[in-house]
């Protein structure tokens, strides 16, 4: 693939690609398959964000019904190791901790009652439960370099009555460490450097920075716009990285290159994703950070609907890869991308996997907007009865009801095209989330259509 990219030397040391698996979770083979596509694109390391597809063994109700088998695990562990690509395992230690807290049983250890996202990291058990987990993933990855243990977005961090008082003694920076750096501790005496998002670290004291420095490192994350630019409340400006420069702590940048535009869009938009991965490939290179990761959300929130799958977005992918180790995207941008993935056998069923997304992200936002001006409209018939139409509304709803027909259709597509690439159940779900409600919309507007017809003079 020399001829693509153009670097003597990648501009980024590490490069690393994320596999979010609480969404769309690629089958066992499709995890195999896509190392192949990920070193021939120069990728050298991979942040596996294994949440419920994991073999979990601390409690085996962690797993989904389409969990991996300890055995998919560990061919996917040696071939990443044939192919020269590290493998950083991630697993949740504070915030985005839906996965075992959702369950009543682990209830004593949220931050908030009827939270399920945040734990309490001074109820007991729960530090232990964390490391439960990670003993589990150890196990199947006995001789990793690095361990991600997420740390981010705790949005309800200090809110329990118990943890709001230690804030108060002690500082946000002193209970974060309370709770995580045993963790730390615990990966670092196994020669394992532990990785953590940055946010909660923007407004620690200088001590708990210094602190931290021995025991991680950060990923500075952020995946709109330019670091330099961005507002000055936003965590990812480049004041915050030069604080975290100058107390001495090694940093990774975070870019997107899928799963970023939106909780509950279908693809990445390419000129966004472009411009923030230019931005870090940058900002990286002038702090000297050690390595960046290409982030690739399936779901924002363990418990909302999944986004754009990774097959209809390997386009992005590769762009992503460019810029990774190019410092720029290449000549003839996303369709010389796509022109990679001929090479290297994926065009076609990236093709027909994006088409048929495309076309069903297109019918949902058309009949969206049928939706919006009907129920206006219908609204205006209720409110001013001198302006009642009973032919238009009958027009509208079964443009509606066609349009959800047709996006019935395209789930059909979408079925066959990412037969083999992720689970059947977990494409019906990410059509369904979208269909239903606007089902029940087409439904609703037939029912109130034909009211506003029978009562009409």
């Amino acid at each position: 693939m020399s001829e693509f990219f153009k670097a003597s030397q990648p501009v980024s040391p590490v490069r690393c690609l994320h596999l979010d698996l609480k969404g769309l979770p690629p089958t066992a083979e499709r995890l195999l398959s896509l190392l192949d596509l990920l070193a021939a694109a120069r990728y050298n390391a991979v942040l596996v964000e294994w949440e419920d597809m994991f073999p979990w063994t601390c409690d085996t109700r962690f797993r989904c019904e389409t969990a991996y088998a300890p055995e998919d695990v560990i061919r996917f562990r040696e071939k990443a190791k044939a192919l020269g690509i590290e493998i950083i395992p991630l697993v949740q230690c504070l915030g985005h901790m839906q996965t075992p807290l959702k369950f009543p049983e682990y209830a004593h250890l949220r931050e908030l009652p009827d939270h399920y996202d945040v734990l309490n990291p001074l109820a007991e058990g729960a530090r232990e439960l964390v490391e439960d987990m990670i003993d589990d993933v150890l196990a199947l990855f006995p001789d990793v370099k690095h361990f991600h243990l997420g740390g981010d977005e705790a949005w309800t961090f200090g809110s329990h009555p118990d943890t709001k008082a230690y804030i108060e003694k002690h500082g946000k920076g002193a209970l974060y460490m309370h709770h995580v750096e045993p963790l730390l501790d615990k990966l670092l005496a196994r020669g394992i450097r532990p990785i953590l998002w940055h946010d909660m670290m923007t407004e620690w004291d200088s001590d708990s920075l210094h602190r931290i420095r021995e025991k991680a490192d950060l990923c500075v994350w952020g995946y709109q716009g330019h670091p330099d630019t961005v507002g000055p409340n936003r965590h990812f400006r480049t004041e915050n990285i030069e604080r975290f420069k100058e107390h001495g702590i090694q940093m990774w940048a975070g870019t997107a290159y899928k799963g970023a535009d939106g909780n509950d869009s279908e693809l990445p938009v390419v000129e966004n994703r472009l411009t923030n991965m230019l931005a870090w490939s940058e900002v990286a290179q002038r702090f000297e950070m050690k390595g960046i990761i290409s982030t690739a959300w399936s779901r924002y929130n363990t418990m909302i609907t999944q986004v754009e799958p990774i097959d209809a977005a390997l386009d992005v992918l590769v762009l992503s890869a460019f810029v990774l180790h190019d410092g720029e995207p290449p000549e003839g941008g996303i369709e010389t991308c796509r022109e990679f993935l001929k090479t290297v056998g994926e065009y076609e069923r990236f093709k027909a996997c994006y088409e048929s997304v495309a076309a069903f992200s297109r019918l949902k936002y058309a009949a969206w907007e049928n939706v919006r001006r009907t129920r206006q409209n219908m609204a205006c018939a209720i409110l001013d009865p001198e302006r009642r139409e009973p032919v238009l509304y009958d027009k509208w709803a079964k443009n509606l009801a066609a349009l959800v027909a047709r996006m019935d259709a395209e789930a059909q597509r979408i079925q066959q095209a990412f037969s083999g690439l992720v689970p059947d159940i977990w494409i019906s779900r990410f059509t369904g989330d979208r269909l239903e409600p606007l089902r029940h919309e087409a439904e609703d507007i037939a029912d109130l259509a034909a009211k506003l017809a029978s009562s009409t003079p």
